[in-house]
């Protein structure tokens, strides 16, 4: 659930790093207001595609478990881990 998190965090916050980037480049202050205040608009908008469009990708592209859940449990005195049948 953490890397989920972090992973949507990071894709949103990609657009705003890059624009950070592209201020460096152009040799203005990152940190000034008035550079971000036109763009955080469109940035916003780019992030949460980017969270939306990984949602998608993941339902549509990740391996469908088949079978039932195993939960984990002590067989013979060792752990085996939860699995699908």
């Amino acid at each position: 659930m953490t890397r989920a998190v972090v992973q949507g965090l990071v894709l949103f916050l990609l657009p705003f790093v890059l624009f950070g980037i592209y201020l460096l480049i152009r040799r203005r202050n990152p940190l000034l207001w008035a550079h971000w205040s036109s763009q955080s608009l469109w940035l916003t908008i780019a992030g949460l595609s980017f969270v939306v469009v990984s949602l998608i990708a993941t339902a549509l592209l990740e391996e469908r478990q088949t079978g039932a859940y195993v939960p984990t449990h002590i067989e013979n005195g060792r752990v085996v881990p939860g699995h699908f049948q």
